[in-house]
């Protein structure tokens, strides 16, 4: 994933580009990024790695070199960022967040005419935000460009770009797959993916951009430069999963959604009489807990906190690149209340299972520190497909995911033509998937949140949420 905030201003915005890029390290953990305009010093950029030190720690000691009224900076889970770039369309910084499944065709478009070149990275890979400049580059304005990348670009493209003139422009990608909000203060202006972000550096909120939509930001004001499309995908991760608590996208809450999504589960395990009896609900943290207190109010279950994670050092949410330091790091941060655990029936809600390591490890956790029972809950439907369109839940195949492997497992290819059925815990199908995920990760019980739930619990025109990787459907 990643995220961005920026800033215009009457003032120095230093420090709110510095806190308001830290709002949003749960992001990712690769690369972060900071860049601001001065009138008289021009672009101060710096780039780190931030994959062993939190972007706050490795930033601050830069602070005393940056000035300006004006500024952008990102969290970046893959290529460094912001980038300078200098072009026809003048001396810009840019930074972007989505993906580009078509980057190969895209280059070799570049290439044809022998008036471009590209800076490879050490994977031999061309960084996605230089690419993305390159094809904004192509047109006679940047709004145009912008337009004409989005349009070619096979993925999605959000982003931000920082002007000589000291002003902002911001584009949401055109299905508007993740959200861009602006806050204002007494004197000056925002943006940012996160909304919390923007009240905690003392901005409002007052405007969220449409699909499409390319927004101009000044300290006294912004404007639409491109209006916003009719068609929204907005991605339904952003509530179950990676957004932050305090944040809304489309008027929804993510906490509030989270705890609602847990109820509306339990209501329905309730109307089918599948409710497991058990001695305490509990979320696995962090993300699962909101979707676990909403189960455990609807239930009337005990919710408890049988295991917490350790954050001291181990503060963020995303996890190393590398498998099997990703499994070590997650047993180091799981500490047992041995209290709750030793011969209790315990039900654990995720907000989701991908691949199905790190969940195996937790169960095994459980079981080695006394539980009796261990009944999982998924906050949402079985994921079928990598995700094309943002960096998340992404592998080198969908057989990468847990409920593609295990439906491989079953029926090998034909169950491919049945991944509807699997994905459906009512049919015959769907009960077999159950069944044998609970044999190989060791639950006593399983269940998965029902699209339909999930889409009620969100609560926005389903028409406007992407629910590609459970559904495959554009």
């Amino acid at each position: 994933m990643g995220g961005f905030f920026g800033a215009v201003s009457q003032r120095d915005v230093t420090l709110d580009i510095f806190f308001g890029v830290d709002y949003h390290s749960h992001l990712g953990t690769r690369r972060g990024g900071m860049i601001l305009y001065d009138r008289e010093e021009g672009f101060q950029r710096q780039i780190h790695s931030i994959e062993n030190t939190p972007f706050r720690t490795k930033f601050e000691k830069d602070l005393a070199d940056f000035r300006g009224c004006a500024g952008i900076g990102c969290i970046s889970d893959t290529d460094p960022q912001p980038l300078l770039v200098r072009s026809h369309l003048g001396l810009y910084a840019i930074t972007t967040v989505g993906i580009i499944n078509n980057a190969g065709a895209l280059v070799d478009r570049c290439f044809s005419d022998h008036g471009h070149q590209f800076m490879a990275m050490s994977s031999g890979k061309v960084n996605s935000t230089e690419l993305a400049a390159a094809l904004i580059n192509q047109k006679d304005d940047l709004v145009s460009g912008i337009l004409h990348a989005q349009e070619i670009i096979d993925g999605s493209l959000t982003l931000l770009i920082l002007t000589e003139e000291g002003e902002i422009i911001a584009a949401r990608d055109r299905m508007g797959r993740l959200p861009v909000l602006i806050g204002k203060n007494r004197q000056g202006h925002c943006v940012s993916f996160e909304s919390f972000a923007c009240h905690k550096i003392g901005y409002e909120v007052d405007y969220e951009l449409g699909p499409r939509e390319v927004v101009r930001i000044r300290p006294g004001g912004y404007e639409t430069l491109s209006p916003p499309g009719e068609q929204m995908k907005i991605c339904a991760f952003l509530w179950t999963y990676y957004g932050y608590p305090n944040s809304n996208y489309e008027g929804v809450n993510v906490e509030v959604m989270r705890c609602r999504n847990g109820a509306v589960m339990a209501r329905e395990e309730r109307r089918r009489g599948s409710l497991p009896a058990v001695d305490y609900v509990a979320g696995v943290p962090d993300s699962g807990v909101p979707h676990a207190i909403g189960y455990a109010n609807e239930s009337r279950m005990e919710f408890a906190r049988p295991f917490v994670k350790y954050t001291p050092t181990w503060p963020r949410s995303f996890m190393p690149a590398n498998q099997d330091v990703r499994n070590q790091v997650a047993k180091m941060k799981q500490i047992p209340v041995p209290e709750l655990i030793q011969g209790k029936r315990l039900l654990f809600v995720d907000d989701s299972i991908v691949r199905g390591t790190q969940l195996r490890e937790t169960v095994e956790f459980l079981y080695e520190s006394g539980a009796k029972e261990v009944h999982m809950r998924s906050a949402c439907p079985p994921i079928m497909f990598s995700c094309k369109y943002l960096n998340f839940s992404r592998g080198n195949s969908d057989m990468d995911l847990l409920a593609r492997r295990v439906v491989q497992e079953l029926e090998g290819d034909e169950g491919q033509e049945h991944l509807e059925e699997y994905a459906d815990a009512s049919t015959g199908r769907g009960q077999c998937l159950l069944r044998r995920i609970c044999e190989k990760l060791g639950f006593d019980s399983l269940g998965y949140q029902s699209l339909e739930g999930l889409l009620e619990a969100i609560g926005i025109d389903r028409e406007k949420i992407c629910t590609y990787c459970w559904t495959g459907k554009e």
